[in-house]
């Protein structure tokens, strides 16, 4: 049993990572900006407010904590901008005021920068909106940080081109830096088969210190 704290528990991501958590028998304290707005109860769940912006919440949230989770969004394109790069570094300075005791941050990615089979990058595919474009960046910017850190344990984990709530297959194909993808080219992932690659790196680390992906 691990004790995972998990920014952003109330978004789409978050609060499936919460869930799966919860089932496996893991203790979680949900981080929200607002704490009336998680209805979710449970015997080994807490629910706390945290900025994730502030280096010394996230500290203090991190204290006493196995892993860190960040599932934090911006909700548009703009307010990802904000957000996600931001937020990436108030983590890393909130866990070095830790030390030793730090837990590992894991983050939720973004599959922008993943590459495609032509060789090029998802972000680079003709057509996509500018608001898409600013949240696949926003992520590649957090990921370009986080791989310049290497005083903090930190895994981050991209998601297939289509991530969307759906069925809790067990099932998935993981990757590193390529898109994972099925024979017929499309590349998707259920929300709840993510966060269970999620958690399963959680309870066996493979990627410490590096960008993993997850798909069918």
């Amino acid at each position: 049993m691990s004790k995972i704290a998990v920014f952003g528990a109330n978004g789409t991501i978050g609060s499936t990572v919460v869930r799966e958590a919860l089932n496996r028998g893991h203790q979680v304290t949900a981080v929200v900006r607002n704490p009336a707005k998680v209805t979710e109860t449970h015997p080994n769940l807490t629910v706390t407010q945290g900025d994730v912006l502030d280096p010394a919440s996230v500290g203090a949230v991190a204290a006493g904590q196995d892993v860190l989770v960040s599932a934090v969004g911006g909700g548009d394109g703009p307010g990802h901008l904000a957000t996600i790069e931001p937020a990436a570094r108030a983590l890393v300075t909130g866990l070095r005021t830790l030390g030793d005791a730090a837990p590992r941050l894991i983050a939720v990615g973004g599959a922008g920068s993943l590459r495609t089979p032509d060789g090029k990058q998802v972000w680079d595919a003709p057509g996509l909106p500018e608001w898409l474009l600013q949240i696949m960046h926003a992520h590649g910017d957090a990921l370009d940080y986080l791989r310049t850190v290497s005083d903090v344990s930190w895994t981050s984990l991209s998601p297939a081109a289509l991530i969307e709530p759906g069925e809790r297959t067990g099932a998935y194909r993981t990757g590193q830096d390529d898109l994972v993808a099925a024979a017929d080219g499309t590349s998707r992932i259920s929300v709840e088969d993510y966060a269970i690659a999620l958690v399963d790196e959680i309870e066996q680390p493979q990627h410490l210190g590096e960008r993993f992906t997850c798909g069918y």
